[in-house]
């Protein structure tokens, strides 16, 4: 009898601690993501946007360079959204003639779409421009050149491009929402965000109700297992 009785204890011990572990995994946390201007780099030969290694205020590009900027929603930079449109430096600085001691810097300027923006905001239309600035500038004097009015926190992250936008500089959001990058174009931030939330929210997962029903199983198992050995 304590031999099954030991049986008995350890599958109870087994079912609770696979209880406690399924539990632990029924609510999928939420990562945090953050809304801000991140920062490109054209590949070579147009080859397509690469993420920037340096901040613009220590980048310091070349004459017929293209960069660009974005202003979005998202994670880390594997999750960033790229700018969108063409970004091609002689069709941006065509009308800019190159000078001695001058650089020419060609800029895409992408301020997100409705789902990107703060709340009562409004993304400005996408647009390009081409900065002349001395040999020796760097992206913030190229930005400044063309996109003013900026504003930069005191740990000098660039927070608004040409007053976009009015309030706020990376702060972290709940990532619970549609998809950061999506090009829709949805106006009603709320809306969506409702929409978004699903049983993960709302109440226990699915996933849970699974398992509370498998340790269920495991459980009457144990206990039949128990009377079964006493019987004998």
């Amino acid at each position: 009898m304590t031999r099954t009785g030991g049986r008995v204890t350890a599958a109870s011990a087994a079912t609770l601690l696979l209880l406690c572990a399924l539990v632990g995994l029924g609510g999928p946390a939420h990562a945090a993501a953050y809304r801000y201007w991140s920062f490109w780099d054209r590949g070579a030969n147009g080859s397509g946007w690469v993420y920037a290694t340096q901040g613009p205020s220590t980048a310091r590009p070349s004459d017929g360079d293209v960069q660009g900027f974005r202003f979005a929603v998202s994670e880390d930079s594997d999750d960033a959204a790229e700018p969108r449109g063409a970004a091609r430096f002689d069709a941006i600085c065509s009308g800019t003639a190159a000078r001695d001691g001058q650089k020419r810097i060609a800029l895409v300027l992408d301020f997100g779409t409705a789902v990107d923006a703060p709340t009562g905001e409004t993304p400005p239309p996408a647009r390009t421009a081409c900065a002349r600035v001395p040999s020796d500038a760097t992206t913030a004097d190229a930005l400044a050149a063309v996109a003013k009015p900026l504003r930069y926190d005191t740990n000098a992250l660039l927070c608004s491009i040409a007053g976009y936008p009015r309030k706020g500089c990376g702060e972290a959001i709940a990532d619970d929402g549609p998809d950061a990058s999506d090009t829709s174009g949805a106006s009603d931030d709320s809306a969506a965000s409702d929409n978004a939330r699903t049983s993960d929210e709302k109440g226990p997962s699915v996933g849970l109700f699974v398992g509370v029903g498998a340790v269920a199983v495991l459980g009457a198992a144990a206990v039949w297992q128990a009377r079964r050995r006493r019987r004998a």
